[in-house]
């Protein structure tokens, strides 16, 4: 970043101008910072209003309106550096540029630093991996999230590296792909077989009432929330006897199903909770699949038993399509399964393979 970046411009107004809010008038001519990153800028001082025969003075209110022949002088400070530190953690880089990054998450890789993830993080890792291109996203240098995948969750990620690719990806995230190129699809192996075997579910979700890491499904208030399934796979593995441990009891059926999943909103845990709210948890989710445990016993191989009982839920985020904030060229990526769910489908695909040669 160069001195250059933070030497005063100047906007003079048009008559299409006059009578516009301060903060919308500098937002139509400054694409690099977002609105509410102009308001913060003209509160502080940082924005002169220069106009013929009056002295020069700070305009530090965003609704004040625009006059004809204003002149703004803006001067944009260097943003400050971010509280968390980097970490070498190492990353999949899918696609790198000066505005964003795409990477493929590992499953249990935290995004965020919290109370109980202070580090080792996305976000640690993305700060050493980017370095000083990073620029300031609200006035912090800063990768900017604008959507997230649960730390048992793998697959693809979109991270902005500009206030402007911020800006613009967060606006794409919030339309959820209804009137532009936003794609996310999602690759679920889950207990049991969705009736319908392709669908749409539409239930509001809001925070579970009885649980603090949970979300659920509600009737009243809550947001809305949309998932698309199509089944790609069946196991049914009919012939499967296991005693169960914990139970005494005997499963001799274990029917499994590969499903596509496209997001249509972008909820806190959404596939989990539509998926469980259907009748169909995913594999290994241990939060709204708990009942399912036993079932892992009836799996017919070891690394398929060991993944069911693990605390890792059969998701990954095979596919992410956007419209870049520059280009606007539409960019599309795929991301193969990770080897722990791929080994596990393979384990069925090898023993209904077997079932169907007896």
């Amino acid at each position: 970043m160069t001195s250059d970046e933070f030497s005063p411009a100047r906007y003079e107004a048009s008559e299409d101008d006059a009578g516009v809010r301060l903060d919308r008038f500098l937002a139509s001519r400054i694409e690099t910072q977002s609105r509410v990153r102009l308001q913060e800028l003209i509160r502080a001082g940082h924005v002169v209003r220069l106009t013929a025969g009056r002295d020069a003075e700070a305009s530090t209110d965003p609704s004040a309106k625009v006059c004809l022949g204003d002149t703004f002088e803006v001067t944009t400070p260097p943003a400050e550096d971010y509280a968390v530190e980097g970490e070498a953690i190492e990353l999949n880089v899918v696609y790198e540029d000066a505005s964003l990054i795409v990477i493929d998450k590992p499953a249990g890789l935290v995004v965020h630093p919290g109370a109980g993830n202070p580090n080792g993080t996305l976000v640690n890792a993305l700060i050493a991996h980017c370095g000083d291109s990073l620029s300031g996203i609200g006035g912090v240098t800063r990768p900017g999230i604008v959507h997230r995948l649960d730390k048992n969750t793998s697959g693809l990620m979109v991270v902005a590296k500009t206030d402007k690719a911020h800006r613009s990806l967060s606006a794409q995230f919030a339309d959820h792909g209804r009137t532009g190129a936003l794609r996310r699809e999602y690759l679920a192996l889950v207990w049991g077989e969705p009736q319908p075997t392709s669908g749409r579910i539409e239930a509001r979700i809001a925070r579970h009432p009885g649980s603090r890491i949970k979300m659920a499904v509600v009737r009243n208030g809550g947001r809305e929330a949309a998932t698309i399934y199509a089944t790609e796979r069946v196991f049914r593995l009919g012939n499967v006897e296991s005693q169960s441990a914990a139970t005494g009891k005997w499963n001799k059926t274990a029917t499994l199903s590969v499903l596509r999943c496209t997001l249509e909103t972008g909820r806190t845990h959404q596939v989990r909770v539509h998926l469980a709210h259907i009748g169909v948890p995913l594999v290994g989710d241990s939060v709204y699949g708990a009942g399912f445990r036993t079932k892992a016993l009836a799996l017919p191989d070891e690394a398929a038993r060991k993944f069911a009982c693990a605390e890792r839920q059969a998701l990954h985020a095979l596919g992410l399509r956007f419209e870049h904030p520059s280009s606007r060229k539409v960019l599309s990526f795929e991301s193969p399964l990770p080897e722990d769910i791929a080994q596990l489908c393979n384990a069925l695909e090898r023993f209904d393979a077997k079932l169907s040669k007896n």
